[in-house]
């Protein structure tokens, strides 16, 4: 009897579950929301600059060849001083040579035996400096300087970092968050709806832009960037 009991008691709760389970499904509403973008921006100077100065020198004396890159490197060296990037700017000197007649690929035919290249890298948080030290390469060239690369490529010219953007981002995400809720305020306005809570927030990548948008333009060769995040926000409608 006991066992019967305990069966139908089983059995009804299973029903009765059932129901509210189903009933629940059928009386569940979807939750309504709406995405919406905030968009944050700061224009910014780059805080670091690195400049690689490739320069050459080639001759079939080995001895002429490292005289000769050596008085390159003191020109350059001078040049920079001169420009205030003294040695406290310069990161490392460094020198290659290449024996074309040690080689084991290609044919004999070159002009010259020895190529002697030599870098300076410049690091510095003078932005400026290296930027007017730039622009004024021909004082280099003029002295019989070959820049660039043994292979005749050119130099690139220096790099412009900008590395102070933790310091910006409490500040741009809480402005992107505010441009997001602003816009997702205006929708629940326009549909007559009131604004919930937040439902999913994703705060966006933070991107370092070139100030100046013409094609091709590398923003790490601009001084000026534009920092840009957009934050994207769901946020529930209320009736």
């Amino acid at each position: 009897m006991t066992r019967i009991v305990a069966a139908l008691l089983v059995g009804i709760g299973l029903v009765v579950g059932g129901w509210f389970i189903g009933n629940g499904f059928a009386h569940r509403h979807a939750v309504r929301y709406v995405t919406v973008k905030g968009l944050a921006e700061r224009n910014v100077k780059a805080d670091i600059a690195l400049w690689q100065i490739h320069f050459a020198e080639t001759g079939n004396q080995l001895a002429d060849v490292q005289a000769g890159i050596q008085r390159d490197d003191a020109a350059i060296t001078a040049f920079l001083k001169q420009h205030k990037l003294g040695p406290d700017a310069i990161a490392f000197h460094s020198v290659q040579v290449t024996d074309r007649a040690a080689r084991n690929y290609g044919n004999d035919q070159y002009k010259t035996r020895f190529v002697v290249s030599g870098t300076i890298m410049v690091r510095t948080k003078d932005v400026d400096a290296v930027a007017a030290a730039a622009q004024d390469t021909g004082a280099l060239i003029a002295q019989g300087i070959v820049l660039g690369n043994p292979d005749g490529s050119f130099n690139e010219g220096p790099n412009y970092l900008f590395d102070g953007i933790n310091a910006l981002k409490p500040s741009m995400i809480a402005e992107a968050t505010k441009n997001a809720r602003t816009a997702a305020e205006q929708f629940a306005r326009d549909s007559g709806s009131r604004l919930g809570g937040i439902l999913r927030a994703n705060q966006g990548v933070f991107e370092i832009l070139p100030r100046d948008k013409a094609p091709m333009l590398q923003q790490d060769k601009q001084i000026d960037k534009t920092v840009r995040v957009v934050a994207t926000l769901d946020y529930t409608l209320v009736d």
